[in-house]
């Protein structure tokens, strides 16, 4: 999923700022990874193993071949890459995205109203298309086939949207799954932050169920507070995609719950392993692999962790917002020679 967060929200979208700083690397040993020894190392190749080959730089082809014959996971790691801390100044934000399950049809009926859209044939790559608003008040993209369900509410269209991806439940029992298709060329415009400089609710208090309670709660308004994202995400049908499997990242091939995390990919190369340690309340020691994106998540120590399916997931999510630090492993030749001068 290339999320509009892919992305995430994701809390992501709902409180992120812009990133602006120098990048630093300092190599580090696994003796400084907080818990390292104690994490499921298998798992965590295992993941890899399924993105690596697409990874687009000469220094992980052996790598890729070694790690499909299943090697030792921890040494496998331990041998051929090299921790390296990226800062850019910006303290570390965790948040989460999930892949949310909402009702739907196929035809418009009075409960469902609201259309999911497929790509338009006059969006160009790159340039404005229409504002959210836009497309809401006006026939532009009506009556031209484009489609791909209805849903019964314009806030569960708006969270989709966010998270870049979802299945919709049909009356009849069916499913289909929808990706990330392309957007307007709009700006992002956080609803976290609007809700916060109106002096509606203090940093603190902002999660996506608390903004999406206050749209439901307040429809006029609420109507008015999506309107001020004019950000657009359209969809693409990817049922072929297995019911088991989660939904495609970034690297267009599925993303794993719990190991697979959205980056700023500028700065952390999509398909590498990202170690992880992040506090709050549910604190996570774990090795994730970088298979996804999302326009929210900008910057060095930033990272967008993939909860998986549904409500639960979503709720899961949806309450993350911790600190901590992200450590990227390279492979070790690589890390060495490009530390002193930055990353390529």
């Amino acid at each position: 999923m290339i999320q509009e967060s892919a992305g995430p929200l994701c809390l992501a979208l709902l409180l992120s700022g812009p990133v602006m700083a120098e990048t630093t690397y300092t190599l580090l040993d696994y003796a400084d990874l907080n818990g390292w020894a104690q994490d499921d190392h298998d798992a965590a190749l295992s993941v890899f193993a399924q993105t690596c080959g697409d990874i687009p730089r000469y220094e992980f082809e052996r790598l890729c071949a070694f790690a499909k014959d299943a090697p030792p996971a921890r040494d496998f790691f331990e041998t051929f890459f090299q921790p390296v801390l990226i800062e850019d100044g910006d303290p570390m934000l965790f948040t989460g995205y999930y892949e949310p399950e909402i009702s739907g049809s196929l035809a418009p009926t009075d409960e469902f109203r609201f259309p999911l859209y497929r790509v338009p044939p006059d969006l160009v790559e790159g340039q404005t298309y229409l504002s959210r608003r836009e497309i809401d008040e006006s026939d532009a993209l009506k009556d031209k086939a484009l489609e791909i369900a209805w849903l019964s509410d314009p806030v569960d269209l708006f969270f989709l949207q966010v998270q870049g991806s979802g299945r919709i439940k049909l009356p009849d029992g069916g499913v289909i799954r929808v990706g990330y298709g392309g957007k307007n060329g709009r700006d992002y415009s956080s609803l976290g932050q609007t809700l916060v400089s109106r002096g509606v609710y203090q940093p603190h208090q902002v999660s996506a169920e608390v903004i999406r309670n206050w749209v439901r709660d307040n429809p006029d308004e609420g109507q008015e507070l999506l309107w001020t994202n004019e950000s657009y995400v359209f969809f693409r049908e990817v049922s072929e995609v297995p019911a088991e499997l989660g939904p495609l990242g970034a690297m267009n091939r599925s993303i794993t719950a719990m190991r697979s995390i959205a980056v700023d990919p500028s700065i952390t190369l999509l398909g590498a392993p990202v170690w992880i340690e992040k506090e709050g309340e549910s604190p996570l020691n774990r090795l994730m692999i970088a298979q996804d994106t999302g326009s929210a998540i900008k910057g060095a120590q930033r990272a967008d962790i993939f909860y998986g399916t549904g409500t639960k997931a979503g709720l899961e999510a949806g309450q993350i917002k911790d600190g901590g630090r992200m450590v990227v492993l390279m492979p070790v030749d690589y890390a060495l020679a490009k530390t002193e001068q930055g990353f390529e």
